[in-house]
């Protein structure tokens, strides 16, 4: 990761009101909707077009989501109590000269008769909703799917989620195709012209956006959409596999011909705008004024092989599934990255395109003739906090063992709760950053603090924060609990020790161990899914489009 240090702030945020906000939303103007909330916090209720930035992450994600510093930015909360203004000013001191802060907060937003979304990736997943309805994509029951597999029809179900996602679990003789790969590496696959294809997902809209990716693409076959996904397979009461890593094969030359096809006619359809190379330059050098966003959508493992600097990993179709992970900014430019054939390219710009998020170009064979970097991309985190006081993992064991029984040292970890509940340094206090000022008082003992984070980087911003909040003083352990774990010191599981709610991250219905609760938690999310539409209908800040 890159750190930047930072000039000094500009005066304090201004107010913007619901009326103005809303006018905002539906002018074509560039600027970013930010909620300052934890992400579990922001998922029980936000505006439709804001982007879940926690405080507790802001100098970690802002420069990802929100580029240029002049972008115009409106800072969001539940009621306008102070988190918004605190996140701004922070803005501020980052070197983003153009804040407001939302009058009221969501609290104001929905007394004027505005609407609040729960959930994350509420955009992309309510546009899947909008989809099957604006499309009437075909789809089949977890029971007729089974049906034709007992009768051995030529079916091919294929998996549009990452392969990470896939690994953990998958149906029965699926395979991994994420959706922006399906159109590329589906026609090896099918035997023959009656072969029926089956997009699975774990919920509901990405089997929608990838069944009508095929569709869209002009393939010839039968597609259809599991209903419901994996969740529907389970509540039927049938079990998944876990740990595959079937993948689709890349295609063959005869595949990719077949796939070169489809990129004429979304071309077309979806009017996608394909820039050059000098394009692309001219667009970097416009990046001070006019945002801009690289997003290579090849596979992880080509994306590490070489890409342009800058640029963002966004493989299979990902930034249409979680457009508000990978672009924090309304109506900027996206450029995405692809090879020769710009198959992905072209599949991911129709849907970003329908969705209306921004300027959506193409740049094809993105990759020739320019300087390339390899290996993982380095997020940027803007500001500097300074040396910080610190301890090794066996200093901060030494002082545990001499001093843990006098209360002489507690360790406080700002990892989210669920990696905090996975693994833990034993007695460690789960807490979050933003709110160390609030419960810094409730940590036990009365020696030092030692703040952590999984490595080290987020505890070393929140130093600062704590110290003003306590007498006591305030270490870092250096390498975070990663280091702890690295140097062969043990780690416990659970929850046990809170200064905090965990309500800080949002939780997937896969992720309960109870079956019961699991099933409940299932019926209920595909309730909400399938409820997004109605909200749609009542929501006329939306910008999805529909193409004949």
């Amino acid at each position: 990761m890159t750190s930047l240090a930072l000039p000094s702030p500009p005066a304090s945020p201004s107010p913007i009101g619901v009326a103005e906000l809303r006018a905002l939303l539906t002018s074509g103007e560039e600027f970013a909707l930010i909620d300052a909330r934890e992400t579990g916090v922001y998922a029980a209720g936000h505006i439709l077009w804001a982007v879940s930035m926690p405080l507790s992450l802001l100098e970690f994600r802002i420069a990802t989501l929100v580029p240029r510093r002049g972008t115009r930015i409106v800072v969001t909360d539940a009621d306008g109590s102070g988190l918004a203004t605190r996140a701004a000013r922070r803005l501020g001191e980052l070197g983003y000269g153009d804040t407001a802060v939302l009058k009221g907060g969501n609290a104001a937003w929905e007394a004027e008769g505005n609407l609040l979304y729960s959930g994350i990736n509420v955009v992309s997943k309510a546009f899947g909703e909008f989809v099957e309805h604006a499309y009437d994509t075909p789809r089949l029951t977890v029971a007729a799917l089974r049906t034709k597999l007992a009768a051995g029809e030529d079916v091919v179900i294929l998996d549009g989620r990452t392969p990470q996602e896939f690994a953990n679990f998958s149906l029965p003789g699926a395979l991994s195709c994420p959706n922006a790969e399906l159109p590329y590496r589906i026609h090896d696959l099918l035997r023959t012209p009656e072969a029926q294809v089956v997009v699975n997902y774990a919920g509901r809209p990405r089997s929608i956006i990838g069944a009508q990716t095929l569709i869209n693409a002009g393939l010839p076959n039968p597609v259809l959409a599991l209903e419901n996904g994996t969740m529907a397979w389970l509540l039927d009461g049938h079990d998944l596999e876990h740990g595959r890593t079937d993948h689709a094969p890349a295609p063959s030359p005869a595949g990719l011909a077949k796939a070169r096809e489809s990129v004429a006619r979304l071309t077309e359809r979806f009017g996608i705008r394909r820039i050059d190379a000098a394009t692309l330059d001219r667009f970097v050098a416009e990046s001070g004024t006019r945002s801009l966003h690289l997003l290579d959508v090849r596979t992880l493992e080509e994306y590490k092989a070489g890409h342009i600097p800058g640029s963002l990993p966004a493989p299979g179709g990902q930034a249409v599934q979680a457009t508000d992970e990978y672009v924090g900014t309304r109506n900027g430019r996206i450029v995405l990255l692809d090879g020769p054939d710009a198959v992905r390219a072209t599949i991911t710009a129709s849907w970003l395109i329908q969705i209306g998020w921004g300027e959506v170009h193409v740049l094809a064979d993105a990759f020739a003739d320019r300087p390339l970097e390899s290996g993982k991309p380095h997020p940027v985190i803007l500001g500097d906090p300074g040396p910080v006081a610190s301890v090794t993992a066996t200093e901060l064991r030494g002082l545990l063992d001499r001093g843990e029984a006098q209360g002489e040292v507690t360790i406080a970890d700002l990892a989210s709760s669920l990696v905090h509940g996975e693994g833990h340094i034993p007695g460690a206090w789960f807490a979050v950053r933003a709110n160390l000022a609030a419960t810094a008082g409730r940590l036990p003992g009365n020696g030092t603090v030692v703040l952590t984070s999984p490595d080290g980087e987020l505890a070393r911003f929140a130093v600062r924060e704590l110290a003003g909040a306590t007498a006591r003083p305030v270490r870092t352990l250096e390498g975070g609990t990663v280091a702890w774990a690295a140097a062969g010191l043990p780690l416990e599981t659970g929850e046990a020790n809170r200064l905090d709610d965990t309500n800080d991250v949002w939780r997937s219905p896969y992720k309960l161990q109870e079956r019961g609760d699991r099933e409940a938690a299932f019926r209920e999310y595909m309730r909400w899914e399938t409820d997004l539409i109605r909200q749609l209908g009542r929501d006329d800040t939306v910008s999805f489009k529909r193409y004949a």
